[in-house]
């Protein structure tokens, strides 16, 4: 049973033991509130005999003080069992969320944008919290009480029973089948946020261009659309729900009226007694009240299916796993006959071979969508490939666990990603353990001191989110600066420098090349000055390895390596 709710409510194995320990404590609460219709139904079954006696005075006062805490005891471990671990379990299914995102490959998140990731770990996860304090127990609760207050009934006076109860399963039908229908408006107003939650995101972060370019009005004017359209959609959900719930709930207050009728007509023909009657007349007045709520989280329950679809859909995808422990002799990259495609089915890889040795630094160069960038991701196993194989020292990376091989690469990337901290902390990303002094020696290797020494307070600036307090250039330097500071064997720099000026590349070309002794180093570069150096370049065109070898020879050959730096060298004469 644990497991089965595990799976349909994404919760921990804790998550869903503490759920069973919540539905038991409602049921027993439900119960509890039936105590004082007992002693109710006790004292006027005195009134109508022989009175009340003294001792029975003590026993009622006794019985009140009972029922008091009764209620008490089962209403404080119903909320314990709840709404305290309920909040627990939000906050475990956040981190576990978290951390599969880790583990998931980059494909998955090709197909996901950051509004929809963000809105199921948060949005989602509040909605799961409000779930499981107030509708699920509440629901099994009243259901199971329900039940056994049910049975008690029948061995009244089976025909009240009857008329008290035939009103539970027509109302709990309307809204069952009513599933289909709620799955259907739930899923539209979820489209329709994350449309929203998208448009509203773009907004912020294209702002400038958007400025820039006099299409704001534009912009907000398809904006609103979507906010509107969010509008719609919530009333047009809010209004099929409660068409069901109004429903059932009227359907169930026609109880009252039927247990009213069928006793007035037992009480008339003397098979009812006055006692009996007035006691399905309590308890019926009482019983409604947990089951009119059920109604309501039965329909929530089913409009949770949508939020929990998509925590599944993140807690159910394959991860990408293998050995710990690295077996690689050397850090040789070796690429034999690759061949790999992205979700949308375009092959990006055909057949590519090449190796990239260890001391030597390997370009890669070529028209744009040649493969150049999937093949460092390839290599660091951001991307799993569809076909051949790729060795680092020998060693099959397929079969090695994504964080154990990144232990093996510094990487930079073309679009740098800082946070909201100083210059110093955003280096010390490359090696959390590193000392300051560390840090300023990686910094000064990547030339952030030309700019950090004349900041208001140097090192110790914050740099705003995402480094908006720097230019392009001096973001790429600390991005480059954490490559330094990890010291790792393979470098990966995928347009490393290319918000660089040409003074500011220099250096850090000066800086690698001092780097790379007995390091395997993959550079990716449009620029052929950049790359001019390198031992070997490989020429990537179409997904396959055009060329191959060093910049005399292939500029030797006049081929496609030739042609892009003739190209080049002729744009550089331009003038305005």
């Amino acid at each position: 049973m644990i497991k089965k709710l595990q799976k349909r409510y994404a919760l921990s194995e804790q998550g869903a033991k503490d759920l069973v320990k919540g539905c038991i404590a409602c049921v027993l609460q439900n119960i509890s509130f039936m105590f004082p219709i007992g002693l109710l139904y006790v004292l006027v079954s005195d009134l109508l005999g022989n009175g009340i006696s003294k001792e029975r005075v003590m026993f009622y006062i006794i019985g009140c003080i009972g029922c008091v805490g009764f209620i008490f005891l089962t209403t404080y471990f119903q909320y314990n069992a709840t709404y305290f671990a309920t909040y627990v379990e939000s906050g475990v299914r956040r981190i576990t969320l978290a951390e599969k995102l880790r583990k998931i490959p980059l494909s998955f998140f090709g197909k996901k944008d950051l509004a929809d990731l963000t809105s199921t770990i948060m949005a989602d996860c509040t909605f799961l919290e409000q779930s499981f304090s107030h509708f699920i127990p509440e629901l099994v609760g009243a259901i199971i009480s329900t039940f056994l207050i049910s049975i008690n009934l029948f061995f009244f006076d089976w025909r009240m029973a009857l008329a008290a109860l035939w009103v539970l399963p027509v109302s709990f039908a309307i809204v069952g089948f009513s599933a289909k229908v709620q799955e259907y408006l739930s899923r539209k107003t979820m489209d329709a946020k994350m449309k929203c939650a998208d448009g509203i995101q773009e907004c912020i972060e294209t702002v400038r261009d958007l400025k820039a370019n006099n299409a704001e009005k534009k912009y907000m004017a398809g904006l609103e659309k979507k906010i509107r359209a969010v509008e719609k959609r919530s009333i047009i959900n809010e209004f099929g729900l409660a068409t069901f719930i109004v429903s059932a709930s009227l359907v169930l207050k026609l109880g009252i009226v039927t247990v009213s009728l069928v006793g007035s007509m037992l009480l008339i023909n003397g098979t009812l007694d006055v006692l009996t009657f007035f006691m399905f007349l309590l308890v019926v007045s009482r019983l409604y009240d947990p089951l009119q709520g059920a109604l309501q989280n039965l329909a929530a329950i089913i409009n949770t299916r949508t939020n929990i679809t998509r925590m599944n859909e993140i807690l159910e995808h394959p991860i990408q796993q293998g050995e710990s422990e690295l077996t690689n002799k050397g850090c040789d990259i070796n690429f034999e006959h690759v061949g790999f495609s992205y979700n949308t089915g375009e092959t990006v890889l055909k057949d590519v071979s090449f190796t990239a040795r260890q001391g030597e630094v390997t370009a890669l160069v070529g028209p744009s969508g040649g493969g150049k960038t999937t093949i460092s991701r390839l290599a660091s196993r951001f991307w799993d490939i569809d076909k051949g194989k790729i060795t680092v020292g020998g060693m099959d990376i397929s079969k090695i666990d994504p964080e154990a091989l990144l232990s093996l690469y510094s990487i930079v990337f073309q679009n740098v990603t800082l946070f909201d901290n100083t210059i110093l902390e955003n280096i010390r990303i490359g090696n959390k353990e590193a000392t300051d002094e560390q840090v300023l020696v990686a910094a000064r290797l990547a030339n952030v001191d030309e700019f950090a020494e004349k900041l208001p307070e140097k090192w110790n600036t914050n740099i705003g989110e995402n480094g908006c307090e720097l230019s392009g250039g001096e973001r790429q330097r600390i991005s480059i600066a954490r490559a330094f500071l990890k010291d790792a064997p393979i470098i990966l720099l995928d347009e490393a420098t290319a918000s660089l000026d040409v003074e500011n590349e220099t250096l850090i070309q000066t800086a690698l090349s001092r780097l790379i002794q007995n390091r395997t180093v993959l550079v990716i570069a449009h620029r052929m000055r950049t790359v001019a150096g390198a031992d070997k370049i490989v020429v990537l065109r179409d997904g396959i390895v055009e060329e191959e070898g060093t910049p005399d020879e292939l500029l030797k050959q006049k081929g496609v390596y030739f042609h892009m730096t003739k190209l080049q060298m002729e744009s550089q004469k331009w003038k305005m």
